[in-house]
């Protein structure tokens, strides 16, 4: 296909579009941004502010795998992972960052209970996955030294 025809078919497509206004995706944000948790600087603060409460209890169904040292902690890979039925939530906290809550996942009953991301650290730090399942929350802890600041060091 040469270049005008291109250009020609896609403003036909364009043209569609303001034709059927019913194909147009609104740009709303459906999911609420939990501002006020992210903001908190205390862990267990934190925990609190995510769940209603800071009952966890350490699990071995709850893998999480990071790095023992980050070369750089700008970027510093961890993927979590879990065998827990009903899994509602996967909440990753780093326990000397300037906020502790790092990222949050909701999840469906049709979702997979495994993420993984990248995490930016300041400093040698505990990193704490937090599984939501029912109506108890499920922890899986690792340290992580990190040589080169990530967070402006």
């Amino acid at each position: 296909m040469n270049r005008r025809n291109f250009i020609k078919n896609s403003m036909l497509f364009a043209g569609s579009l303001v034709a059927i206004p019913s194909l147009i995706v609104s740009k709303k944000a459906y999911a609420a941004w939990p501002k006020k948790s992210f903001d908190i600087k205390d862990l267990t603060e934190s925990v609190s502010s995510v769940y209603g409460h800071s009952n966890l209890e350490e699990s071995s169904k709850v893998k999480l795998k990071a790095p023992e040292i980050a070369e750089n902690g700008a970027i510093v890979p961890i993927n979590v992972s879990t065998t827990l039925d009903n899994v509602e939530s996967i909440m990753i906290f780093v326990e000397n960052n300037p906020q502790p809550l790092s990222s949050g996942y909701k999840l469906t009953s049709l979702s997979e209970p495994s993420i993984g991301t990248r995490l930016k650290m300041g400093k040698t730090s505990n990193v704490m996955a937090a599984v939501k399942s029912g109506d108890k929350v499920y922890t899986s802890t690792q340290e992580v030294k990190v040589t080169i600041g990530g967070c402006g060091g």
